[in-house]
C-alpha cells in the first residue's frame, strides 16, 4: 500500500555563485507564460522506499539514463500553483489543494506520495529564495511547477523502484498571448481526453501529450483550446484544454461534474464556493453539447469560461462545432467572467479580504529565523537585499 512517505534528512541549500545569476526579465507584456526560469531548483529522490537527499541548488540540467523508465512508460506528473508578492509580502493561492491532487495523481500512478507539509515548506523556503523573481503587479506572478517523474534505468512494463521529485519556479504574465480577453474553442468529436476509469482526474504528462493532435486541429480554425466531449457518447461536454469549464444560464451557472475523467482543478473549486457565497444558483452536472450549442444560439447562454490556475478566468467568445462558428453572447467578456477574474486576482495579493481562506501569507521571518540558525545565527543577506555571500563549496543545512 503506498502511503506519504516523509522526507528522511533535513533540507540542504546550495546558494548559486553571484557571477552565475540570471537577470531577472522585465516585468511587462512581453513576459509572457513559461519562458523564464528562476536561479534555484529544489529536488529530493525516492529510493530505498523513502524520499531522501531534499535540496536547493542551483538550476541546471538533468541527466538520466536513455532507460529511465519515465521515457518508456509515462510515469510523470507534475502540478502547477502561484506565488505572489504585494508591498513586499508573498502570497501562496490554495497550496495545500495543489499538493493535495498532486498526491492523488501519485496514487492512480502508482508513485509514491509525500508529505504535503514537508514539500510545503520547500516550496516556500525557494520562494523565499527567489523573492526578486516575483513580480509585483496585479496579472503576473511566480509560477510553481512541482514535478515528479520515475528514474530507474529499466525496460520492463511495472512501477517504477525510483523517482525524481524537483521543483521548477519563474516569473509569468498572461497565460494566452491576447492578455485577458475571449478565446476560441474548438469542439472536438473525432478524439477524446479521457473516459472514465482512466487517467483524466490525475494530472498526468500523458494526458497532455494526448490533447496536442486536438489542438492542432483547432489551430486550423483559428482557436486557442480544445472543447472536449465524454469518451463513450460524444456527447457530454468535460473540459477545455488545461482548463475546466463553466456555462453561464439565465437561470444556473453550470460546470460539468466530477465522475472520474475530468481534472478536479483548484480555481474550479475555488470559483464554485465564490459563485455560492455570491447567491448565484450552481450546479455541477451533465452538461451535452446539444445543450451548449442551442443554449448560444436562443441566448438563453450567457457567458461560456475556462477556469485553471495558468489563466484564472479565460472568457470564451466563439465555439466552432462540426464547423459551424457560434458566437456566445456578444463575443466580449460577459459580466461574470470579469466579476470573477476581478475578485480572484485581487484576493491572490491580498487586495480582497479572504472570507474564504484560500490565500496563504509565507511567513519570511519564521524562515529566515530558521535559516538563521541553520547558519549559526547569520542570517541570508540576499532575502532582504540582492547580494549573499556564502561559501559556495559546501551546502548548508536548512533545518526546517
Amino acid at each position: 500500500m503506498i502511503r506519504s512517505w516523509s522526507v528522511e534528512s533535513k533540507l540542504k541549500i546550495q546558494y548559486i555563485d553571484e557571477n552565475l545569476k540570471k537577470n531577472v526579465p522585465p516585468f511587462d507584456a512581453n513576459l509572457g507564460f513559461g519562458r523564464h526560469f528562476s536561479d534555484h531548483i529544489f529536488l529530493m529522490e525516492h529510493t530505498d522506499g523513502r524520499w531522501q537527499n531534499p535540496r536547493i541548488e542551483p538550476y541546471k540540467n538533468i541527466s538520466f539514463p536513455p532507460s529511465a523508465m519515465t521515457f518508456h512508460y509515462g510515469q510523470g506528473i507534475f502540478e502547477g500553483m502561484k506565488a505572489y508578492k504585494r508591498n513586499g509580502e508573498l502570497f501562496l493561492f490554495r497550496p495545500q489543494k495543489n499538493l493535495e491532487r498532486m498526491n492523488n495523481s501519485a496514487r492512480r500512478m502508482v508513485m509514491p506520495t509525500f508529505d504535503n507539509e514537508e514539500v510545503l515548506e520547500a516550496i516556500k523556503t525557494l520562494v523565499c529564495l527567489e523573492k526578486d523573481w516575483i513580480p509585483d503587479l496585479k496579472g503576473y506572478a511566480l509560477y510553481i511547477r512541482p514535478t515528479m517523474i520515475a528514474t530507474e534505468p529499466c525496460l520492463g512494463v511495472r512501477p517504477s523502484n525510483s523517482y525524481l521529485f524537483f521543483c521548477i519556479v519563474g516569473p509569468v504574465g498572461a497565460y494566452y498571448p491576447k492578455g485577458f480577453n475571449p478565446v476560441d474553442i474548438y469542439v472536438c468529436e473525432k478524439y477524446v481526453r479521457a473516459v472514465r476509469g482512466g487517467v483524466g482526474e490525475a494530472k498526468a504528462m500523458g494526458n497532455y501529450a494526448a490533447s496536442l493532435l486536438a489542438q492542432r486541429e483547432g489551430q486550423t480554425y483559428n482557436c486557442s483550446q480544445v472543447l472536449w466531449l465524454d469518451g463513450v457518447e460524444r456527447r457530454y461536454i468535460e473540459e477545455v484544454g488545461a482548463m475546466n469549464i463553466f456555462v453561464r444560464f439565465k437561470d444556473e451557472l453550470a460546470t460539468p461534474a466530477l465522475l472520474g475523467s475530468i481534472l478536479p482543478g483548484v480555481t474550479r473549486d475555488s470559483v464554485l464556493k465564490i459563485a455560492r457565497d455570491w447567491g448565484l444558483t450552481v450546479n455541477e452536472r451533465q452538461i451535452s453539447i446539444d445543450e451548449l450549442i442551442e443554449g448560444v444560439k436562443s441566448g438563453s447562454v450567457l457567458e461560456v469560461f475556462g477556469v485553471g490556475t495558468a489563466a484564472v478566468i479565460s472568457p470564451v467568445g466563439r465555439l466552432v462545432y462540426q464547423e459551424q462558428n457560434y458566437t456566445v453572447g456578444d463575443g466580449k467578456t460577459g459580466e461574470l467572467s470579469q466579476k470573477l477574474f476581478d475578485y480572484i486576482t485581487s484576493l491572490q495579493i491580498g487586495l480582497e479580504k479572504d472570507k474564504f481562506g484560500f490565500v496563504e501569507k509565507i511567513d519570511e521571518a519564521a524562515i529566515l529565523e530558521k535559516i538563521s540558525k541553520s547558519l549559526g545565527g547569520v542570517l541570508p543577506a540576499h532575502l532582504k537585499k540582492k547580494e549573499l555571500i556564502l561559501n559556495h563549496s559546501e551546502p548548508t543545512s536548512l533545518f526546517l
